[in-house]
């Protein structure tokens, strides 16, 4: 006895002194209240018991009152609230010997009551979305682009960014039959020197019976498409550099023979490093961005270096930059090879200097490598290519993840980023102003501005444009209209019409939060959203989450510590939550669409992270700068921006779960047909426990023609299909590593459709390191 009343003495003074703790801040007084009833309860159980079990079932039954007006019955939310004193109440469950039975008499079905209520929410999912996306195929013969059928010749596919396959031998009713085809491994690993964020997130090309891919030290690999047997590396040869924020590769682009038969490339097996082998003329190209800031372009059938493009292969990208700091700009995207032109885009590091590279977008001719023109968000309406002595915009708003484009239409979608410092606003020009944070449409002519659509004013949260644009021709109540669809990290889904910009759902302005910045800066008192959005509510203190009602307890003081009033709170040296976090409701894994039945297949996830502004007279600054998560030094401003998820002391989440979904939506109505938890806990923690929680994920969908779609990303390492018109998942298959990058599907020589995708791992989420790429097929009838 002397030691079950010591476990409620501890309890409760923790409860209680945290709790007191929570009333001073403006919350809860449940906490406080449990500590003194359970304090009590601890001083009884000896002499009184009868009396101790009596206030012990008062306390349980106001406790699941509670948590249910709080929570509603959610098992993930009601669990960490009453588990734990479900578990205290057992020993209390037997009456003290000869003494009275009226306190078991009424501890014991209170306890067992409460119990099986608890055990019954964990079938109750009130967060899922039951539904259908429609069957009927809308447009028959819709625009995919210029992939063959059978191939996959850009990122998304084709520069329409679709994501979508016209193959359909895996069907919902087979998928779950797929089985290992072959894998392979790159040899790249994460090393010792690597920057935290050393990361696979390649999407291979397919073109004729050849895979081609990138790793993030920017090896460029050749694998028969039948194999996997490798034909040949390219080996950049990239530096170790500390000062990167990312390492990695999302991909090459291809530019196909003059004569057009792309698929008729005769890819040799090389018998030694391609990156030795002395530059050839190159009809047919790959082009890939390295991480030390070059534009490399190669001989898909050889691995050779183009002696035709630039110096013998090679571009350098920080010409006419106006700081050069190692490691500040680099292109983790592929360019898009369109109208004759490679355009390249690149990443500026985030909160590392005022002074940075810029941002600026430019065209170079796809064979010689001649700079056609230049787009510098800084000095938009100067596009003629730089004179030799000039520079390019300190800093200006970069373009980072991948574009998309429409030949036919002559104009190419860029998803634009802001100006570093990305919290601080003071140093921001009207045109950087207009352009951050938005999609920009450019003529591919001249480069141009054709029309811009901005997602964020003002921003300062780092709420960059995430993903490419996936284009497509969509049925609306005024006809056909070709439309550009674009997810952003506030969760608004934007459908543009992308000749004009104009909005085919609408777009409206609500007032943003005005609890006051920094000197010198300032909120936009409105910022825009999107009629089709998966944004959250609002954070209430009730959302704090935990495995104990301690690590609850802690969350919540965080909350009401920080500065929270809502979505677009200003950064603060308080430190203010920012919801949704910096990962994003969606981030460059962006989505898929079916141009056949108009629909749209995501991942939209819910993680709050914590922005806090460091005055830097006096701080130390060392150990800043490690990567995009952390304290970085804003070098040349007077607040260095502390950033990181928003995390219980254990290191969960403080947001209670779900945290990621899988979602169906239809383009024409702008309706969430579907929406269901996606990912299980089971690599999240020391046990491997197989448990759909929701999960966190980064990386990207594909949809087939089958009716299935295709994704990996989440931190368990699983890929997954689903049916693309349910949700439903249908076929699950372990990776021997993290999956974050975006799967892709062709046909091999044997007519077999193949999914493809490269399994890595994530520095920055933690998931599990590798040099994996899995091949999965139907088996052979």
């Amino acid at each position: 006895m002397i030691i079950l009343s010591l476990i409620f003495w501890l309890v409760g003074l923790a409860l209680l002194g945290g709790g007191l703790w929570l009333i001073t801040l403006d919350g809860s007084w449940y906490y406080a209240l449990s500590g003194i009833v359970l304090i009590a309860v601890g001083a009884m159980t000896r002499s009184r018991r009868p009396k101790a079990q009596l206030l012990y079932a008062l306390f349980l039954v106001a406790t699941a009152a509670w948590s249910l007006w709080e929570s509603g019955y959610d098992w993930w939310a009601l669990a960490p609230r009453l588990g734990l004193f479900l578990l205290l109440a057992i020993p209390l469950l037997w009456p003290a010997k000869g003494g009275s039975r009226m306190g078991t008499a009424v501890l014991l079905p209170a306890w067992a009551i409460i119990g099986v209520g608890l055990l019954g929410s964990i079938a109750v999912d009130q967060h899922r979305i039951d539904g259908e996306l429609n069957r009927e195929v809308v447009n028959e013969t819709p625009d995919l682009g210029d992939s063959p059928e059978d191939g996959w010749h850009a990122y998304g596919r084709s520069n329409m960014g679709q994501r979508f396959s016209p193959l359909d031998q895996i069907t919902p009713e087979n998928v779950a039959d797929l089985e290992p085809a072959w894998q392979y491994q790159t040899g790249d690993l994460k090393g010792p020197k690597d920057v935290g964020e050393t990361t696979y997130e390649a999407t291979p090309l397919k073109v004729g019976n050849s895979l081609f891919l990138c790793t993030p030290h920017n090896w460029l690999i050749a694998l028969d498409a039948d194999s996997g047997e490798e034909q040949w590396v390219y080996d950049a040869k990239v530096p170790a550099e500390s000062s990167r924020q990312h390492q990695t590769c999302r991909g090459v682009a291809y530019l196909p023979p003059a004569s057009g038969e792309a698929d008729a490339i005769d890819v040799q097996a090389a018998s030694g490093p391609a990156e030795d082998q002395a530059p050839v003329q190159c009809d047919a190209q790959l082009f890939m961005p390295t991480s030390d800031a070059r534009l490399v372009a190669v001989d898909p059938a050889t691995g050779a270096r183009c002696a035709n493009f630039a110096d013998n292969g090679e571009l350098d990208l920080m010409h006419n930059m106006p700081f050069k700091q190692a490691g500040f700009y680099y292109s983790t995207s592929p360019p898009v090879v369109a109208d004759g032109k490679v355009v390249v885009s690149g990443s500026v590091n985030d909160n590392y200097a005022v002074n940075s590279p810029s941002g600026v977008i430019r065209a170079y001719d796809a064979k010689s490598g001649e700079l056609e023109w230049n787009w510098d968000a800084g000095n938009p309406d100067e596009t003629a290519p730089i004179a030799d002595g000039e520079t390019y915009t300190t800093s200006s708003p970069n373009s980072w993840s991948i574009a998309s484009a429409d030949e036919e239409l002559g104009m190419i979608y860029l998803p634009m980023g802001n100006r570093t410092p990305d919290q601080l606003g003071m140093y921001r020009s009207p045109a950087e102003e207009k352009y951050a944070s938005s999609v920009v449409a450019l003529s591919l002519d001249t480069g141009q501005v054709e029309w811009v659509q901005q997602f964020v004013h003002h921003d300062l949260w780092d709420m960059d444009t995430p993903a490419q644009p996936s284009l497509l021709d969509l049925d609306t109540d005024e006809g056909t209209q070709p439309a550009l669809v674009v997810p952003t990290k506030q969760g608004d889904v934007y459908v543009l019409n992308r000749e004009t910009g104009e909005p085919i759902h609408p777009i409206s302005e609500q007032p943003a939060p005005q609890s006051g910045t920094i000197e010198d800066d300032y909120t936009a008192e409105t910022q825009p959203i999107s009629s089709l959005n998966f944004r959250p509510p609002t954070l209430r203190e009730a959302d704090m989450w935990g495995a104990t009602p301690f690590d609850q307890l802690m969350c919540r003081i965080q909350f009401k510590s920080l500065r929270y009033d809502g979505q677009y709170t200003a950064p603060s040296e308080q430190g203010t939550i920012v919801f949704p976090g910096n990962f994003g409701v969606f981030n460059w894994g962006g989505i898929a669409v079916d141009p056949k039945r108009q629909v749209m297949f995501g991942m939209p996830l819910y993680l709050a992270f914590t922005s806090t502004l460091v005055p830097k007279e006096g701080a130390d600054m060392a150990g800043a700068n490690q990567g995009e998560q952390g304290l970085n030094s804003n070098a040349g401003a007077d607040y260095a921006v502390d950033m990181k998820p928003f995390l219980s002391p254990f290191g969960v989440p403080c947001q209670q779960p779900p945290w990621g979904y899988v979602a169906g939506t239809d383009l024409r109505s702008g309706e969430v047909a579907w929406q269901h938890k996606n990912g299980t806990i089971e690599d999240m923690t020391a046990l491997p426990l197989k448990i759909r929680m929701g999960v966190p994920g980064i990386g990207g969908p594909i949809i087939t023609d089958g009716g299935v779609a295709f994704l990996g990303a989440t931190v368990d390492d699983y890929l997954r299909g689903y049916d693309l018109e349910t949700g439903e998942q249908l076929w699950e298959t372990r990776l021997p590593a993290g999956g974050q990058a975006t799967p892709m599907t062709y046909l091999n020589s044997q007519g077999e459709q193949m999914v493809v995708l490269v399994a890595g791992g994530h520095g920055s989420i933690g998931t599990t390191i590798g040099d994996y790429v899995m091949a999965y097929k139907l088996p052979q009838q």
